[in-house]
């Protein structure tokens, strides 16, 4: 699996993993073509950043008077306090600067603000970023950077995979909006899928259906790594991984219906063989509920409860379906009463075939 291969590098190499340009924008683009004030006169934090590497630094530096941000804070992490680390070089930035100190380079974190106009070329950019270390070594967790948390409006990153239930739960704990990235498979973590159930949270406006790749600081050599966990695009070696954007801000695609057909049409013309020509749909055996294997494939006249899997939220809409649950095999509990105990089989059984992960759906009334 990708994302295993993805955790395989960061052990082998230096945790270091970055989000491209590209990406960052095409999903911050949702958010304002939905809501074109959406970041305007809020203060940004940027937690488990690089901002000497970032790209979210850069982009909203970038944008900074665009966007009509009120003050962006980005933080970065001590180098040996991570949990790989590697061989550290100070950045040119760095060590040419005054306040270089190499007593702390390696061991506190940073801060980078950006409010106003520094350089008096009357333009606000990354060029006039501010910078100083920080008492500690910038975890999340520590007392300085959640002081800052509780200061600001937004957080906006792409924090470490290992510990992004307790990142997800420092953000909801202080009821800001985000934008963060994930794993896939968090999807269906007992600290998230609650919060997708009760519609305080949401996959973003990028398709997960795809994996994303990353940018390394240190060279890639794919030789010493499974096939599946890189790609190689106009030379430069990405890091693969099935990851996707969670928020709790709105985009215009989570509005967006999804064109479904009857169960009839389904049934006689859908392009998947596992639906076309059956008499009917898939009933579980363990679960209350018919078995749709695939999104596009949810009849449009069916009121009951349907399992689908977990890449239906790529294109879930609250105004078209309610979220009622997921297999037990997820969470104890997850089910809402839909599974059958007695089964002793957490899993969905279709004709005693276990199935993959499944969320329970049904339309709105």
């Amino acid at each position: 699996m990708a994302n295993v291969n993805l955790s395989e590098a960061k052990r082998a190499q230096n945790d270091e993993f970055y989000t491209q340009y590209h990406d960052i924008e095409r999903e911050m683009n949702a958010y304002l073509e939905y809501n074109p004030e959406v970041f305007r006169d809020k203060t940004i934090l940027l937690p488990c950043d690089d901002p000497e590497w970032s790209n979210f630094t850069k982009f909203f530096a970038q944008n900074f008077e665009l966007f009509g941000i009120k003050k962006l804070i980005s933080t970065s992490f001590a180098p040996d306090s991570k949990r790989y680390p590697g061989t550290y070089q100070p950045t040119l930035f760095e060590t040419n600067h005054p306040q270089y100190d190499h007593n702390k380079t390696t061991v506190n974190g940073k801060i980078f603000t950006l409010t106003d106009d520094k350089t008096g070329d009357h333009v606000i950019n990354v060029d006039d970023l501010q910078w100083e270390y920080l008492q500690g070594d910038g975890d999340f967790r520590s007392q300085e950077v959640t002081k800052l948390r509780d200061e600001v409006d937004m957080i906006i990153t792409n924090p470490p995979f290992s510990l992004f239930r307790e990142f997800l739960a420092w953000i909801i704990e202080a009821d800001k909006q985000f934008v963060i990235i994930g794993n896939k498979n968090a999807i269906t973590y007992k600290e998230v899928f609650p919060l997708i159930k009760e519609n305080k949270v949401w996959v973003g406006s990028t398709s997960f259906s795809k994996d994303m790749l990353f940018i390394s600081k240190e060279e890639i050599d794919p030789s010493k790594l499974p096939p599946s966990a890189t790609r190689t695009v106009d030379g430069i070696v990405y890091l693969r991984s099935p990851s996707m954007w969670l928020t709790n801000i709105d985009h215009g695609r989570r509005h967006q219906p999804i064109p479904l057909m009857t169960i009839e049409d389904n049934l006689k013309f859908s392009k998947h063989k596992e639906i076309r020509g059956k008499e009917s749909y898939d009933k579980y055996d363990n679960y209350d509920a018919i078995e749709v294997p695939f999104t596009d494939a949810i009849p449009s006249d069916y009121n009951g409860v349907m399992g689908v899997p977990i890449s239906f939220l790529d294109k879930y809409s609250p105004d078209q379906f309610t979220i009622l649950g997921a297999t037990e095999s997820e969470g104890k509990g997850f089910s809402e009463g839909l599974w059958d105990k007695n089964s002793n089989v957490a899993q969905a059984l279709v004709n005693g075939k276990r199935v993959y992960k499944r969320i329970f759906i049904q339309h709105r009334l």
